[in-house]
C-alpha cells in the first residue's frame, strides 16, 4: 500500500461510505456521523488514510462537554485494508493530536458491540470496559401493579417542562455516570432528554407520598412514543438515587408495573442503574423481560 494521510474533506464521507457499505453495527452508522473536517469548538480532529489515493480509512478524536474527563474516538479501516497496522496507525496519529486538546484532556474511550472487529481492535490497543449498556424490553402485564394508599406513594403526570422533573432527571443522569463524570445540568437536560426536539411524549412520576404532603419524586418515566404502536414504546425509566436500595428498587418496580401494564416498554439500561438492574434481572430470568439486541461496551484507555 502506498499509504498517505491528511485530514478530512468535505466529500470524503460519500468516496469512504461506497468503499465500507452500510455500517457493521449501530454503533458504527452513530459514529461515521462525527467523522467531519476539524474543529477547534468544539474541539475535534479527524484524519483520512488514503491508499494510492483513495480515500479507505478514517479516524475522529473529539472532546464533549457533557462527559469532560475522556475524548471519544472512532477509527474504521476498509474490510480490505484491514490488520495490515492502518487501524494502529491512525490511533496512534490520534494519540498525538489529543495530546493538544485545550481541555488537556488525554484519556479516550469508545463504543463498541463484544466480539465484533472494533471490539477485537480496541482491547488490542489497550482500552478497558468502564459500562456495560443492554437494550431490554419487559412485556405487558408481568408484574404485580402496587396498590396505592391515601397517604403513601401516588402515581402523577409530569409535564416534561417542569423544573421539578428536569432536575430529578438530571441528578438520576449525573449519578449513574460516577465511571465517566457527566455535567447534565438542567439546560442540558431539558435539551437533551426531555423536550420536543428530544423526542419526550409525555411523563408520568411516583412521588413517595402526595405532592399535596410534600411528596418527592422516587422514580420517573418518560416517554419517546408519541403513538401507540405494536413495537415496545422507548420510555428512560430513573429514579431518586438517594434512597435506600430497597426503596429505590420498590419506586423502580412500581412505577415499570405500572407504565408496562398493558403494552410493551423498551428501556436502555447501564449496569450502573443498580435499582433498574435489579428489578429487571428477575423478569429477564423468567422471560417476562428480553434484551432486545447485543450488549454495548464503553470501553477506555
Amino acid at each position: 500500500m502506498a499509504l498517505t494521510f491528511r485530514e478530512w474533506r468535505e466529500d470524503d464521507d460519500l468516496a469512504l461510505v461506497q468503499l465500507w457499505g452500510d455500517p457493521e453495527t449501530g454503533e458504527a452508522g452513530h459514529f461515521r456521523a462525527v467523522l467531519r473536517p476539524s474543529s477547534n469548538e468544539p474541539w475535534s480532529r479527524c484524519i483520512v488514510a488514503e491508499d494510492d489515493g483513495v480515500p479507505v480509512a478514517a479516524g475522529v478524536v473529539y472532546e464533549t462537554s457533557l462527559h469532560p474527563d475522556r475524548l471519544w474516538v472512532y477509527i474504521e479501516v476498509a474490510r480490505e485494508n484491514r490488520r495490515a497496522g492502518l487501524g494502529s496507525t491512525l490511533l496512534g496519529m490520534l494519540r498525538k493530536e489529543a495530546e493538544n486538546a485545550p481541555s488537556g484532556v488525554t484519556k479516550l474511550r469508545a463504543k463498541v458491540e463484544p466480539g465484533t472487529p472494533g471490539a477485537a481492535f480496541a482491547a488490542a490497543a489497550g482500552l478497558e470496559p468502564i459500562q456495560r449498556s443492554r437494550v431490554v424490553v419487559v412485556e405487558p402485564g408481568r408484574l404485580k401493579l402496587p396498590v396505592f394508599e391515601d397517604h403513601g406513594p401516588q402515581l402523577d403526570e409530569a409535564a416534561t417542562g417542569s423544573v421539578e422533573l428536569t432536575r430529578a432527571v438530571a441528578d438520576f443522569y449525573n449519578a449513574v455516570h460516577a465511571w465517566d463524570r457527566s455535567d447534565m445540568s438542567l439546560g442540558r437536560a431539558q435539551q437533551m432528554l426531555l423536550n420536543d426536539a428530544a423526542g419526550a411524549a409525555g411523563a408520568v412520576v411516583l412521588r413517595d407520598k402526595p405532592k399535596a404532603e410534600g411528596g418527592r419524586i422516587a422514580a420517573f418515566a418518560v416517554s419517546y412514543t408519541s403513538e401507540r404502536t405494536d413495537a415496545p414504546a422507548d420510555v428512560l425509566l430513573g429514579y431518586d438515587t438517594t434512597l435506600e436500595e430497597s426503596e429505590a428498587e420498590a419506586a423502580v418496580a412500581s412505577l415499570l408495573a405500572m407504565v408496562a401494564y398493558q403494552y410493551p416498554v423498551q428501556l436502555e439500561v447501564d449496569d450502573s442503574m443498580t435499582a433498574l438492574v435489579r428489578v429487571l434481572e428477575p423478569l429477564l430470568a423468567t422471560g417476562a423481560a428480553r434484551q432486545d439486541g447485543k450488549d454495548t461496551l464503553i470501553l477506555s484507555s
